[in-house]
């Protein structure tokens, strides 16, 4: 293996990539959540910005989101190949060779960052970089190989995108966007551990130190619980600031109880029982984790409406 983590011996020569494969380098799917998340972080601020100027700046967000994917997808190509979920990525399919990801990682890194700068602001561009810099680098360099918390300090990384779109209107950081950067944040690890306990051989075999692997099954459920219990606390708790509104305090109160409720079972659950009807429960906690955010994000934004029609003031 080789200084940059990646083995090339394990990676299939190139055949000529097709555009659809260019697409999956980039992450559609993560792409999706980053471009949704920083759209609301944009609206619900309390700065209005013009029409073509959003648009522009959340083109540029989205291509840093891409890029990272794609420096993600070059370094991790080794283990990519060998997990079941990942192993007919680009490149580690040998659709995309290595050089050609780093490449394009890298260039449209700088170009997304730089037309962020000149398109709304310098800090807004710079809150974009370091976004790339800890998902490319801390995360996927650093910690997911090193330490079981890697889905939990690492998930800072998709935190940042409403951070972004709030900078993009205001220039700066609020309460309000850190809280929106801590609901992403708090519903990582149990999202990503839900997976885990379902997926648990992959990450073994890639050598992965993911929390089901390093402390077990028992102690991955505990910690799912945990967390949901403070991300229901805070998810809530959003729905009282300036963002928020009826909409989203319902929105808020109805999922986070669908969601505790599911940890909870997932926390009085054992490997046996789990094994036995095929990891049911927890499969289910994760495909509700899939839309917890966009109907989260969604309510802010159905609120921010409310209140542009004048129909919601606010809680003052």
């Amino acid at each position: 293996m080789s200084d940059t983590g990646l083995d090339h011996t394990m990676i299939q020569d190139p055949a000529e990539p097709g555009f659809g494969d260019y697409v999956r380098l980039f992450k559609p799917r993560v792409m999706s959540l980053v471009v949704f998340t920083a759209l609301v972080g944009l609206l619900v601020a309390p700065v209005q910005v013009h029409p073509m100027v959003g648009f522009a700046s959340i083109l540029f967000i989205a291509l840093g989101a891409g890029a990272s994917g794609a420096l993600n997808m070059w370094w991790d190509a080794d283990i990519d190949q060998i997990m079941r979920r990942t192993a007919s990525r680009p490149v580690p399919s040998g659709k995309v060779a290595p050089g050609e990801a780093l490449g394009l990682g890298i260039a449209i890194s700088v170009l997304s960052v730089i037309m962020l700068a000149l398109a709304a602001n310098l800090f807004a561009a710079a809150l974009l970089a370091f976004t790339i810099f800890f998902y490319a680098v801390i995360y996927t360099m650093w910690l997911k190989r090193s330490t079981p918390q890697n889905i939990v300090i690492g998930g800072a990384a998709g935190a940042f995108p409403p951070m972004v779109g709030w900078a993009v209107a205001t220039g700066g950081v609020s309460v309000e966007s850190v809280l929106m950067f801590a609901l992403i944040f708090l519903w990582t690890p149990p999202h990503f551990w839900a997976l885990a306990l379902f997926m648990k051989s992959d990450y073994a075999d890639a050598g992965v130190p993911m929390l089901t692997v390093t402390h077990g099954h028992d102690a991955t459920r505990r910690q799912i619980f945990g967390y949901t219990v403070i991300l229901s606390v805070l998810a809530v708790g959003l729905g009282f600031t300036s963002i928020g509104g009826p909409v989203y305090l319902i929105a808020a109160l109805v999922l986070n109880a669908l969601f505790l409720l599911g940890a909870w079972r997932i926390r009085g659950r054992d490997t046996g029982s789990a094994e036995a009807d095929g990891y049911a429960v927890e499969k289910k906690f994760f495909r509700l984790s899939l839309i917890y955010l966009f109907l989260h994000f969604g309510a802010l934004l159905g609120d921010a409406t409310l209140r542009g029609l004048g129909l919601w003031g606010g809680w003052a």
